[in-house]
């Protein structure tokens, strides 16, 4: 299946999340107002991925484990957003709790407990 099509689902399926293009490329929001994952494919370097807001350190133990796996992404790394290779062999449980624990980070505390 398509990977945009798959991370589309699994975001959607979070309360009061929304989708539109940002930087010209799908980005999902809570409440339409606070990003809490983007696709990334804009840079067209036959790479795709997506990032996505991570609680602390968990971008850097992600990335020293794996690397082949998951980066820092440019422009919100130093965030401690993580980012996540799509075009690698993916498990598709996993992305789906890194999904939810980036909507946990964004989404007001009243929204983040209903998960």
């Amino acid at each position: 299946m398509d990977p945009l099509v798959s991370l589309r689902k699994l975001c959607l399926a979070l309360p009061e999340t929304t989708e539109r293009l940002s930087h010209g490329e799908p980005t999902w929001f809570v409440r339409g107002k606070k990003t809490f994952v983007m696709y990334a494919n804009h840079h067209h370097d036959e790479r795709l991925a997506f990032w996505c807001a991570a609680p602390p350190g968990v971008q850097e133990e992600l990335v020293a484990q794996e690397p082949d796996r998951f980066f820092r992404p440019p422009y919100v790394g130093h965030r401690g957003w993580l980012g996540v290779w799509l075009d690698v062999p993916v498990d598709w449980t996993e992305i789906q709790s890194i999904v939810t624990e980036a909507y946990r980070v964004i989404a007001p505390k009243k929204l983040a407990e209903g998960l």
